[in-house]
């Protein structure tokens, strides 16, 4: 299957021919810096479609270069993954480490980051078909409502054929005028004029028993269809007529014809396979698990967890829903800041299945100047746009881009350094006056320069207590 990307890269049209520069050249648009993370996700990337090029049995043999990303939150680990993914249209999923060293662990939860990474490509491939289907289904809904506003007659349900005497000269006639007025009112719903009236649509509902079942090993693991142990207890799915208006008939109606016009057999297959052979699952705060047995405390659990994740991360087979689904080809992406411990502390066997490590490094008052206006979605982009709905002109002069990533740098020095995410907390302060007065405001043009914002946020800064609360 080949992936068409956006038209901005133009030597290369399809995801096969994308070079590793090209690949760093599309997350430069979204991600600010961190050339040596990028370099290696590309890498990555390109190696996996070299990979799908050569003779089965050697691809087979040809294990994803997973990659450890260090560095502190907020410099872009997370975007850069989620970017790569999206660019490559590939089902993304992010987990927590942490996460499984909860009160409560389960050795065999880890397995659920496989299951849920099936489902976000099970709703990615669902949408592709959605797509491909969606004039079909449109025309049938509206062929549907028409049959509600104007019920065939009879004789048309009916199929009689011809008739050439003076019955069937009427009949013919009747044919006629109301296919007419048939036309006239596919007319009026194509124009959105029939939205508000009223029609009976068949709604098929189905009803479940109130009964739950509890299993040691967790609902995740209750792979059982229930249905088809006891077919009688569930019942066939029945119609029932409920009124509604045209605008929301074509849309159930819609999603209706979509779902008989999906075969989602196939939906199932492709998605697992895409899952095998194109997921990313991007492990974070993977040092927060980092910790050798020593015998007692909550390293015992640390180390369980990452015995737990090496079999996936090595390649296993996991059951879900939708059968077994092989991780052997699924690129990880682990991250963590490493401020305590390091990437050596994990046990050796996970250590060899993350080859390739980056560091990132920490953000400077220029990268931050950088991430407020260079981005496609650039922060000062969304509050202009956001703003504007509101008839209101945003504008940001240098000096105040300047002035908001210095404050932005004093406090991430001054309390905790939450990277990029600081910027945020600063500009939702710095516009909290505009938006809120925004409607209300008489003069619509509004100028941010370097004195508003220090006006805005110098007292706050300088008082440590309170932009600890505030920003």
């Amino acid at each position: 299957m080949v992936f068409y990307l956006p038209e901005s890269i133009d030597t290369a049209t399809t995801l096969d021919e994308l070079t590793p520069r090209q690949i760093v050249a599309e997350l430069d648009k979204h991600v600010v810096g961190q050339d040596r993370a990028k370099r290696a996700v590309a890498v990555a990337l390109r190696n996996r479609m070299r990979r799908q090029k050569l003779a089965e049995e050697l691809a087979e043999e040809i294990l994803p270069k997973n990659i450890i990303m260090i560095g502190p939150t907020g410099i872009g680990k997370t975007e850069i993954a989620r970017r790569l993914a999206r660019l490559t249209n590939s089902p993304f999923l992010k987990v927590e480490a942490s996460r499984f060293t909860e009160v409560g662990y389960v050795g065999r939860d880890v397995e659920s980051m496989v299951r849920d990474l099936v489902e976000i490509s099970i709703d990615m491939v669902r949408e592709e078909k959605v797509d491909e289907v969606a004039e079909k289904a449109e025309q049938n809904a509206e062929e549907r409502v028409l049959d509600l506003l104007l019920p065939p007659p009879a004789l048309a349900r009916q199929e009689r054929p011809a008739a050439v005497d003076s019955n069937g000269a009427a009949s013919a006639a009747a044919a006629e005028a109301f296919q007419r007025t048939r036309e006239k009112l596919r007319a009026q719903l194509r124009e959105s004029k029939l939205d508000d009236r009223q029609v009976e649509v068949d709604v098929r509902e189905r009803s479940f028993p109130a009964f739950e079942i509890i299993s040691s090993q967790g609902i995740e693991e209750m792979d059982i269809n229930i249905k088809d142990i006891l077919p009688g207890l569930f019942g066939q799915r029945g119609a029932k007529k409920r009124k509604m208006r045209v605008a929301d008939a074509m849309e159930y109606l819609i999603q209706e014809e979509e779902g008989k016009l999906i075969d989602m057999d196939q939906v199932t297959r492709m998605a697992v396979g895409r899952a095998e052979q194109s997921g990313i699952i991007f492990i974070d705060e993977i040092d927060k698990i980092a910790g050798r047995e020593r015998g007692h405390g909550p390293d015992v659990s640390r180390e369980g967890v990452q015995r737990d994740i090496l079999p996936i991360v090595e390649g296993t087979t996991v059951n879900t829903r939708y059968g077994m689904v092989r991780t052997d080809h699924i690129l990880f992406i682990a991250a963590g800041a490493f401020h305590v411990s390091k990437p050596s502390d994990l046990i050796p066997e996970l250590q060899g299945r993350f080859p390739i490590r980056v560091e990132l490094h920490s953000l400077s008052v220029e990268d931050f100047i950088r991430i407020l206006k260079e981005p496609k979605s650039a922060l000062v982009k969304q509050y202009i746009a956001l703003l504007e709905t509101e008839g209101i002109k945003l504008q940001f002069t240098d000096d105040a881009l300047e002035e908001i990533a210095r404050f932005a740098a004093v406090v991430n020095e001054q309390t905790e350094n939450i990277g990029a995410r600081r910027l945020h907390t600063i500009m939702e302060k710095l516009l909290d006056e505009i938006s809120f007065e925004g409607p209300d405001l008489k003069r619509k043009n509004v100028r941010i320069d370097a004195g508003y914002v220090q006006k805005q946020l110098a007292d706050i800064v300088k008082n440590q207590d309170l932009s600890r609360y505030i920003l």
